[in-house]
Protein backbone atom coordinates (compact mmCIF):
# COMPACT_ATOMS: atom_id res chain seq x y z
CA UNK A 1 0.00 0.00 0.00
CA UNK A 2 2.84 2.36 0.81
CA UNK A 3 4.37 1.78 -2.65
CA UNK A 4 1.07 2.78 -4.28
CA UNK A 5 0.97 6.02 -2.28
CA UNK A 6 4.53 6.90 -3.30
CA UNK A 7 3.74 6.14 -6.95
CA UNK A 8 0.58 8.20 -6.74
CA UNK A 9 2.52 11.14 -5.34
CA UNK A 10 5.12 10.77 -8.09
CA UNK A 11 2.49 10.65 -10.82
CA UNK A 12 0.72 13.66 -9.30
CA UNK A 13 3.98 15.61 -9.14
CA UNK A 14 4.72 14.82 -12.80
CA UNK A 15 1.22 15.91 -13.86
CA UNK A 16 1.50 19.15 -11.91
CA UNK A 17 4.91 19.82 -13.50
CA UNK A 18 3.50 19.21 -16.98
CA UNK A 19 0.61 21.57 -16.24
CA UNK A 20 3.04 24.25 -15.07
CA UNK A 21 5.10 23.90 -18.25
CA UNK A 22 1.99 24.22 -20.39
CA UNK A 23 0.96 27.34 -18.45
CA UNK A 24 4.42 28.86 -18.94
CA UNK A 25 4.26 28.18 -22.68
CA UNK A 26 0.83 29.79 -22.88
CA UNK A 27 2.17 32.88 -21.11
CA UNK A 28 5.06 33.14 -23.57
CA UNK A 29 2.57 33.14 -26.46
CA UNK A 30 0.45 35.89 -24.88
CA UNK A 31 0.70 39.39 -26.24
CA UNK A 32 2.58 41.60 -23.77
CA UNK A 33 1.49 45.06 -22.67
CA UNK A 34 1.89 48.02 -25.07
CA UNK A 35 4.77 49.32 -22.93
CA UNK A 36 6.70 46.07 -23.37
CA UNK A 37 6.05 46.06 -27.12
CA UNK A 38 7.21 49.66 -27.50
CA UNK A 39 10.34 48.92 -25.45
CA UNK A 40 11.09 45.93 -27.68
CA UNK A 41 10.65 48.13 -30.76
CA UNK A 42 13.08 50.67 -29.33
CA UNK A 43 15.69 47.93 -28.96
CA UNK A 44 15.62 47.20 -32.68
CA UNK A 45 17.29 50.51 -33.46
CA UNK A 46 18.47 51.68 -36.88
CA UNK A 47 20.89 48.77 -37.37
CA UNK A 48 18.12 46.28 -36.69
CA UNK A 49 18.01 43.20 -34.54
CA UNK A 50 16.46 40.27 -36.40
CA UNK A 51 15.29 38.45 -33.25
CA UNK A 52 13.51 41.52 -31.86
CA UNK A 53 11.94 42.29 -35.23
CA UNK A 54 10.71 38.69 -35.55
CA UNK A 55 9.12 38.91 -32.10
CA UNK A 56 7.45 42.19 -33.08
CA UNK A 57 6.17 40.46 -36.24
CA UNK A 58 4.76 37.60 -34.14
CA UNK A 59 2.87 40.01 -31.90
CA UNK A 60 1.58 41.89 -34.94
CA UNK A 61 0.38 38.61 -36.47
CA UNK A 62 -1.36 37.79 -33.17
CA UNK A 63 -3.36 41.01 -33.58
CA UNK A 64 -1.58 43.55 -31.37
CA UNK A 65 -2.32 47.02 -32.78
CA UNK A 66 0.72 48.44 -30.98
CA UNK A 67 3.02 45.82 -32.53
CA UNK A 68 1.44 46.46 -35.94
CA UNK A 69 2.08 50.20 -35.57
CA UNK A 70 5.65 49.75 -34.35
CA UNK A 71 6.45 47.32 -37.14
CA UNK A 72 4.94 49.72 -39.68
CA UNK A 73 7.15 52.50 -38.32
CA UNK A 74 10.20 50.24 -38.82
CA UNK A 75 9.13 49.49 -42.38
CA UNK A 76 8.86 53.17 -43.32
CA UNK A 77 12.63 53.39 -43.65
CA UNK A 78 12.62 50.54 -46.22
CA UNK A 79 11.17 51.66 -49.56
CA UNK A 80 10.45 48.05 -50.55
CA UNK A 81 8.29 47.56 -47.43
CA UNK A 82 6.13 50.69 -47.67
CA UNK A 83 3.10 48.71 -48.88
CA UNK A 84 3.42 46.40 -45.85
CA UNK A 85 3.77 49.47 -43.62
CA UNK A 86 0.52 50.91 -44.97
CA UNK A 87 -1.29 47.59 -44.44
CA UNK A 88 -0.01 47.37 -40.86
CA UNK A 89 -1.02 50.98 -40.17
CA UNK A 90 -4.49 50.23 -41.57
CA UNK A 91 -4.92 47.13 -39.39
CA UNK A 92 -3.74 48.94 -36.26
CA UNK A 93 -5.83 52.03 -36.96
CA UNK A 94 -8.92 49.90 -37.61
CA UNK A 95 -8.32 48.31 -34.20
CA UNK A 96 -8.39 51.76 -32.59
CA UNK A 97 -4.72 52.77 -32.46
CA UNK A 98 -4.82 56.54 -33.00
CA UNK A 99 -1.05 56.81 -33.53
CA UNK A 100 -1.31 54.28 -36.36
CA UNK A 101 -4.13 56.33 -37.89
CA UNK A 102 -1.88 59.39 -37.83
CA UNK A 103 0.87 57.35 -39.52
CA UNK A 104 -1.62 56.18 -42.14
CA UNK A 105 -2.75 59.72 -42.86
CA UNK A 106 0.90 60.80 -43.11
CA UNK A 107 1.61 58.05 -45.62
CA UNK A 108 -1.48 59.00 -47.63
CA UNK A 109 -0.42 62.64 -47.56
CA UNK A 110 3.08 61.73 -48.73
CA UNK A 111 1.62 59.62 -51.52
CA UNK A 112 -0.72 62.47 -52.48
CA UNK A 113 2.13 64.95 -52.79
CA UNK A 114 4.23 62.56 -54.85
CA UNK A 115 1.55 61.55 -57.37
CA UNK A 116 -1.74 62.79 -58.74
CA UNK A 117 -4.99 60.89 -58.27
CA UNK A 118 -4.56 59.57 -54.74
CA UNK A 119 -7.56 61.42 -53.32
CA UNK A 120 -9.16 58.03 -52.65
CA UNK A 121 -6.23 57.06 -50.43
CA UNK A 122 -6.48 60.30 -48.49
CA UNK A 123 -10.23 59.84 -48.05
CA UNK A 124 -9.74 56.25 -46.93
CA UNK A 125 -7.03 57.35 -44.48
CA UNK A 126 -9.31 60.09 -43.16
CA UNK A 127 -12.10 57.55 -42.63
CA UNK A 128 -9.78 55.22 -40.73
CA UNK A 129 -8.53 58.13 -38.62
CA UNK A 130 -12.10 59.06 -37.74
CA UNK A 131 -12.93 55.44 -36.85
CA UNK A 132 -9.80 55.14 -34.69
CA UNK A 133 -10.57 58.36 -32.86
CA UNK A 134 -14.14 57.20 -32.24
CA UNK A 135 -12.96 53.78 -31.03
CA UNK A 136 -10.49 55.40 -28.63
CA UNK A 137 -13.13 57.80 -27.36
CA UNK A 138 -15.65 55.02 -26.76
CA UNK A 139 -13.07 52.66 -25.18
CA UNK A 140 -11.97 55.17 -22.56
Amino acid sequence: MELFNKSGVLVSAVLVSIGALIACQAQEDAIPSPTVIEAAAMQIGPAGQPAAERRLQEWADQGSPVAQRELALRYLSHPDKRREAMQLFERAASAGDAQAAVGLVGMAHDAGTSRVGSAGSALNAGRVLKEAATANYVAH
